[in-house]
């Protein structure tokens, strides 16, 4: 069935209609005829939202989360792609289970479900995982991270680079060195961290990581993306290492472009994050690197914890957040509503850049006639208010809970298929 967007925005022209028919965009112009005609008057459109960094939990923490609650989360957040992190229990360090993560995506047909392969053999750091069989699998991966882990061997690290490179894939390193921040460290060191009693997580257990690993990508000339960016100085790294023209990319989470570790002042878990909150000069200089390009993408780090692993004193509780429900209005607040990003900035960011690092074909595209049809459709002068109940995640663990936020998902379409309409999932989840 056709559907026409009745007088929606696009990104930078005048209000107008855009015809979805079969999988495609197939036209864009005004008083479009359809079978099915919505009213998006003073909505925006955008490319389907697209997030490198989620954490799904299956298999393994299905109480947690699964591929069907995530992909509602996303569906509804407005994604219509995520890179599912291959921390999972077995590890997605092999075809076989990159392969039963991907079909399973399939089956729900909510989002497409990227899987991410490990770096190494069960995220140990100690020897390659089957990285050319995952590549060459039909999940076809194309993003390579031990996130939750660094890859701390820079040995291995450069091995890394140079195995992926023949399949224009990317290494994606969660960039903490274990020397500097073990896994006690939770937060961000400085006088704050000594006040409350916290083992800390020094800036430079970061920005070393990166330094170390720019200059081994362009050693090997290879792909490199850094997750979850939370320092200035990581900042200047990435700025340092795009001048000279290192094949670099990196992310920046919705929670570090909007918290500061002043929240820990009371001890609530909900505020525990790995890397850590940082201080407000930190969040400046993450939203300025986003704005300038030399942060290239938002990723939510969406990473759902059951009560019974969340719910400890501060230092005994899990890391993470939950994200991909809040990322796009978080992402209004602290850039659209600074005058940091318009909404084409937006797309960007959260569309067109992840899906190039990503290699997610169909997605990110431009909003003609003719391509995929992968569209968000917000409404920014929406207002809603967080409230974990309501959440489609199996998980509780957002720190916005009670927060107002800007900017309301009012559609997603999934090559041409409706699944959230009316803030609403619109298709039947095979859970």
């Amino acid at each position: 069935m056709s559907v026409v967007l009745r007088g929606v925005a696009p990104l930078g022209g005048e209000p107008t209609d855009v015809l979805i028919d079969g999988e495609s965009i197939a036209e864009v112009g005004p008083r479009l005829a359809g079978d099915d005609v919505m009213d998006a008057d003073g909505l925006v459109l955008l490319p389907g939202l697209v997030d490198l960094h989620t954490h799904l939990r299956e298999p393994g923490r299905e109480d947690t989360e699964t591929i069907a609650s995530g992909s509602a989360a996303a569906a509804l957040g407005g994604f219509t792609a995520v890179h599912a992190m291959a921390n999972t229990d077995p590890v997605a360090d092999n075809a076989e289970i990159v392969e039963q993560v991907w079909r399973r995506g399939v089956d729900i047909g909510l989002v497409d479900v990227r899987p991410v392969g490990a770096v190494s053999h069960r995220l140990a750091g100690e020897t390659l995982a089957e990285l050319a069989s995952m590549a060459r699998s039909a999940a076809a991966v194309r993003v390579f991270s031990d996130d939750g882990r660094c890859v701390h061997d820079a040995r291995l690290m450069r091995r890394a680079l140079e195995y992926v490179k023949p399949f224009d894939a990317v290494i994606a390193q969660h960039a903490q060195d274990p020397r500097l921040a073990d896994h006690a460290a939770c937060a961000h060191e400085g006088v704050l961290s000594g006040e409350l009693g916290l083992p800390g997580w020094p800036a430079v257990a970061e920005e070393s990581i990166v330094a170390r690993d720019v200059m081994l990508a362009e050693h090997t000339g290879s792909r490199l993306h850094v997750c979850h960016v939370s320092t200035a100085g990581t900042v200047e790294v990435l700025r340092w290492a795009k001048q000279r023209g290192i094949a670099v990319t990196a992310e920046v989470t919705p929670h570090h472009l909007l918290l500061t570790c002043d929240l820990l002042r009371g001890y609530d878990p909900a505020f525990k994050v790995n890397p850590p909150l940082r201080p407000s000069e930190d969040v400046q200089a993450l939203r300025a690197g986003l704005a300038d390009g030399t942060i290239d993408a938002v990723a939510t780090d969406h990473a759902p914890h059951a009560a019974h692993d969340k719910d400890h004193a501060f230092a005994d509780a899990a890391f993470g957040m939950l994200g991909l429900q809040t990322a796009l209005g978080v992402v209004a607040e602290t850039m659209v509503g600074t005058g940091l990003l318009d909404w084409a900035g937006v797309a960007d960011r959260m569309a067109v850049r992840p899906a190039q690092i990503g290699r997610v074909a169909g997605h990110g595209g431009a909003l003609v006639a003719g391509l995929p049809a992968n569209l968000t459709l917000i409404d920014p002068a929406g207002a809603w208010t967080v409230d974990p109940a309501r959440l489609a995640s199996r998980a509780r663990n957002t720190p916005f809970a009670g927060r107002s936020l800007p900017a309301q998902v009012v559609a997603t379409v999934l090559r041409g298929r409706l699944t959230v309409r009316g803030g609403k999932i619109m298709t039947g989840v095979n859970a």
